[in-house]
């Protein structure tokens, strides 16, 4: 059902308090009006500003009620139908009169044909009136509503377009996520940057876009530059995701396929499941959006779910998108010290998780498997479960090559194959910082760098499979107990013995 049908409907049945949250007051204002125009319904707002203000009948004579107390009072004694709409009474809360009023009036209203919308940007509001309350989500403008945003601006006289067809969906493609005062912004900088509207203005409107996203603390719009060719091996894991690559399409959707729902990364730190995520959203050509759970958590009571809500609509508004969830463990890490603040939030995310319809395919990486619940990783949230291992020595040539080729160097230039037997042991941030230690010998000496001094290098480490051995065995545990899918091929590592103990080889030298 649409928003204006879910009013409707609760209206017909004498819900007596709506609390609409949204930031979008003119907007929802719109709706409501439309709708009690079509009903033939009166409507009436009042604010502390200029009190009661008529909707319907312009006409009207209303009283001038300037606390909201006699607001409440003058509801309560209006004959009649009407649906009275209170803008920013959630300043209110605080005020106990005011809050008990409220009660006992939405307790009073049930009888009558008179409802009351509260208007608020926040979803949260006083135990003691959750009862007598219903919620009602105002959903963000879709491509309709932005392209009635942008057809209004193009019209105004001395404004140049040139867009294309292609380039106006686009163009309002890119705008999605948005409110449709923040759209009307963006468009407008656009005609007044250069003075005309085309095709090149879709880059702008996508980087606007990041900031306004990055304002909600956790969300990160991420630009999708990386391809699998930026990801040495995880064979298995790049195939999986080419089979999928037009999941997303009309022509999948025709073919009677669901839209994947995401996958786990579970694994040693530095094997690239950061990178991986990245790669996803490149290699699908789809918005990337990161998650930072940390940042979720408020001081304020309900704020850390409200937050949770917020940042979950807006990623099925932006779908179809890669939604990345970092460091999923972060979730849990404030404990039971938080009044289960942190368990709600989770649970909000596994049940979005598990119910989405919205084409949000999820990307969740852990490095503390301990930390998750069985619950987390269960068939339904996510597609599959992918372990990051320790690499082969093929992989290791891979990202040899992949991170010499970074830095504008010829990878037959360099014994990569030596790189790989010295570097048994290593993950991949591992072996980057060694080039990186290797370039930097050579350029003190005021030379090329060479294998030599890569090796060097990597002698100098201490890899993490050695200085935390204990740990990195545990992880591979869950590997061998067949609890996940490597990410590898399985037959490299079988045949490199990769389950032997990690004292033998460099890594353990």
């Amino acid at each position: 059902m649409t928003f204006d049908q879910d009013l409707d409907t609760y209206l017909r049945a004498r819900f007596t308090l709506i609390v609409i949250v949204t930031n979008e007051e003119e907007r929802v204002l719109s709706s409501i009006k439309a709708l009690c125009m079509r009903t033939k319904r009166p409507c009436v707002t009042w604010d502390v500003a200029d009190f009661f203000s008529p909707v319907t009948d312009p006409g009207a004579a209303l009283p001038s009620a300037k606390d909201p107390v006699s607001a409440l009072d003058h509801i309560e004694k209006r004959e009649g139908e009407c649906l009275f709409v209170l803008r920013d009474f959630h300043d209110c809360w605080s005020n106990a009169l005011a809050r008990r009023k409220l009660r006992n009036v939405a307790q009073k209203l049930k009888f009558t044909k008179k409802s009351i919308v509260v208007i608020t940007p926040a979803g949260r509001i006083p135990d003691e009136l959750k009862d007598e309350t219903v919620y009602l989500e105002f959903p963000l403008p879709q491509t309709d509503e932005l392209e009635e945003v942008l057809k209004g601006l193009t019209v105004t006289p001395g404004v140049k377009v040139n867009l294309t067809k292609l380039g106006r969906e686009k163009l309002v493609q890119a705008a999605v996520g948005l409110t449709a005062s923040q759209a009307q912004r963006v468009f407008a900088k656009a005609i007044v940057t250069d003075g005309v509207l085309d095709d090149r203005d879709i880059d702008m409107v996508t980087d606007e876009k990041k900031q306004i996203i990055r304002e909600t603390e956790a969300l990160e719009f991420y630009a999708v530059r990386e391809t699998p060719d930026d990801v040495g091996g995880l064979d298995v894991l790049k195939e999986w995701l080419r089979i999928r690559e037009r999941a997303f399409s009309r022509e999948a959707q025709d073919y009677g396929l669901p839209a994947p729902k995401g996958i786990a990364l579970i694994g040693i730190p530095g094997t690239g499941k950061s990178l991986t995520a990245k790669m996803i959203g490149g290699l699908w050509r789809l918005p990337l959006l990161r998650l930072d759970v940390g940042a979720l958590f408020g001081s304020y009571v309900g704020q850390s779910e409200e937050r949770t809500r917020r940042v979950l609509h807006l990623a099925e508004t932006v779908s179809p998108c890669v939604l990345w969830i970092d460091e999923m463990e972060k979730a849990l890490a404030h404990g039971g010290g938080d009044s289960g603040t942190s368990l709600r939030v989770f649970g909000s995310i596994l049940t979005w998780m598990q119910e989405k319809t919205a084409p949000c395919f999820v990307v969740a990486t852990a490095n503390d498997i301990s930390k998750l619940p069985p619950e987390l990783l269960r068939k339904g949230r996510f597609d599959e479960i992918f372990f990051l291992d320790l690499p082969t020595a093929k992989e290791r040539r891979e990202i040899f090559t992949v991170h010499l080729a970074k830095r504008q160097r010829i990878a037959n230039d360099f014994d990569v194959d030596q790189l790989a037997r010295e570097s048994g042991g290593y993950v991949g941030s591992e072996i980057e910082q060694a080039i990186i230690d290797g370039m930097y010998t050579g350029f003190d000496a005021t030379r090329e760098f060479t294998t030599a001094d890569i090796v060097a290098a990597l002698r100098r480490q201490v890899p993490l499979s050695k200085s935390q051995r204990e740990t990195i065995e545990s992880l591979r545990s869950w590997l061998r107990e067949g609890r996940a899918q490597s990410a590898s091929f399985q037959e490299l590592r079988d045949a490199e013995e990769q389950f032997v103990p990690l004292d033998i080889g460099a890594a353990g030298a």
